[in-house]
């Protein structure tokens, strides 16, 4: 293992600002794996950090392969995280919509021209990242529907779904979609929580890297036989939406199955204790996401089925 310094800032009233990398393997420029880009991407660090544990075990066990390369960087932005806030701490820029970056500009716009100009060349990009709403999610694997990745190559980590999203305007200044540019095949991994650490969920987004990079021959590592995965396009999945604001009270979990007409979660009145409103199920399907706030606004989606 060579644990390396990615980008620095020198800073002026605290520690430097400093993004660390960790390399395993040699030879081509194979995988990069990258972590929390929000301060409050706990579970994210936590997967690589065990990511990192694991292969260190498996080059001292000479189980990586000659002439691959893994680069795993737990995250690329250790300031918001010490604060536990979401965005860049002085002007609350989110790094994730700063890319490919701009050495001249803001420091947001800096530190992703740094750590693109390390990582824009591997063969391929994993990215551990959360969704812009709060929730909880089933684990699954998610790319845009135009691009240089393959469904077949997202089927190899092995998780239940594959999500086929639409490119939209503000996706050209993410990793994924600059990756892409740069004819990197790039995923993005969404484990079941972001805020808290969540070890069943941690363990099963590791076992995902484990067999994509055994699949792909980067590593020797026995995988176990599992199901086809289901891929489906984000706009297939059925919203439920509050008509209420108030205390969220979820009646179900995530990867549970439903029938149509069965209560999801109630909606209650914070002051007086009332049920404003429940929320029925629609479909029959499996709970793909979920709120996972206290309080929720009203017309806002709060849980996501996928039909069966």
């Amino acid at each position: 293992m060579h644990k390396r310094i990615i980008y620095q800032i020198k800073g002026m009233y605290r520690d430097d600002f400093r993004i660390t990398g960790y390399e395993f393997g040699e030879g081509e420029k194979s995988v990069c794996i990258v972590g929390s880009s929000r301060g409050n991407e706990v579970q994210q660090i936590y997967c690589c950090s065990r990511l990192v544990k694991k292969c260190r075990q498996l080059e001292e066990e000479g189980r990586i392969k000659k002439g691959h390369k893994i680069l795993i960087i737990p995250s690329i932005n250790p300031y918001s995280m010490n604060i536990q806030k979401r965005f860049w701490p002085t002007d609350n820029t989110d790094i994730n919509r700063m890319f490919p970056g701009y050495n001249l500009g803001e420091t947001t716009q800096r530190i992703a021209d740094g750590v693109f100009r390390e990582i824009k060349d591997y063969a391929f990009g994993i990215q551990f990242t959360s969704f812009y709403m709060p929730g909880d999610f089933v684990p699954h694997v998610r790319m845009m529907d135009e691009g240089f990745s393959r469904v077949e190559t997202a089927k190899q980590f092995g998780l239940p779904y594959v999500v086929i999203r639409e490119v939209r305007p503000y996706d050209t200044t993410t990793l994924n979609y600059n990756w892409q540019v740069w004819n990197t095949q790039a995923f993005s991994l969404y484990t079941t929580t972001t805020a808290r650490i969540e070890p069943k969920g941690a363990g099963q987004a590791v076992l995902a890297v484990m067999n994509f990079l055994s699949r792909q021959g980067m590593i020797k590592y026995s995988i176990p036989e599992q199901n086809e995965p289901q891929v489906l396009k984000d706009k297939e999945m059925i919203s439920v939406r509050t008509a209420k604001s108030g205390i969220f009270e979820a009646l179900v979990k995530t990867g549970e199955a439903v029938d149509v007409g069965q209560p999801l979660a109630n909606i209650m009145d914070p002051y007086e204790g009332e049920n404003l409103e429940t929320l029925y199920s629609p479909v029959q399907g499996v709970v793909f996401f979920q709120h996972n706030e206290p309080l929720t606004y009203a017309d806002t989606v709060v849980i996501k089925i996928v039909k069966r």
